[in-house]
């Protein structure tokens, strides 16, 4: 696994590194070893899975409050997402600020998210579908979320969303 800075604290970008042969590839998605090494005890809870029939189908800004504050670690299974995280943790220099990344099947990237982030992502493509490794159970009486044009962030989306839940599209303000 080869892990890149974000420029967000405890925010990683994580690549699979595949060994190739005659029969395919093979890759390691997740090792509790390899987190533990980075200072981070991640051990998921839950696994869950997003699909998504249209492209430009925008689900977010979801995310937990305490004490039920999600990691997650995210990966596109099928097609391609924009995905976008937003820092939200009190105290954090970089509160406030947003980072999106392109992950794919194709590119196999993976996004490991801290406590603390609001996430979403738009579709790019028809049949994408999302795997989210989470390490706390899902409380819906701690969900929360902003909606994904909120003013005081700023979001920069590839494009206008077609298809998105009465909730993602009543989500509040944050004003940052």
């Amino acid at each position: 696994m080869i892990w890149r800075e974000t420029g967000l604290a405890g925010l990683f970008l994580i690549e699979a590194a595949p060994v190739r042969d005659e029969r395919g590839a093979f890759a390691r998605l997740y090792c509790r070893d390899t987190f533990h090494a980075r200072g981070i005890d991640f051990v998921p809870a839950q696994v869950s899975l997003s699909t998504n029939a249209a492209a430009l189908t925008l689900r977010g800004m979801h995310f937990q409050t305490p004490p039920a504050a999600e990691r997650k670690l995210i990966r596109c299974m099928a097609g391609a997402v924009h995905d976008v995280v937003i820092d939200l943790r009190p105290g954090s220099p970089t509160r406030g600020q947003w980072r999106a990344f392109q992950l794919s099947a194709e590119n196999g990237l993976a996004l490991f998210v801290p406590a603390g982030f609001a996430h979403g992502f738009l579709t790019l493509t028809d049949g994408a579908a999302v795997e989210y490794m989470i390490d706390v159970p899902h409380a819906p009486e701690l969900a929360a979320g902003m909606r994904w044009d909120d003013p005081a962030f700023g979001i920069h989306w590839p494009a206008l969303p077609r298809v998105i839940s009465a909730r993602d599209g009543g989500w509040p303000d944050h004003g940052g």
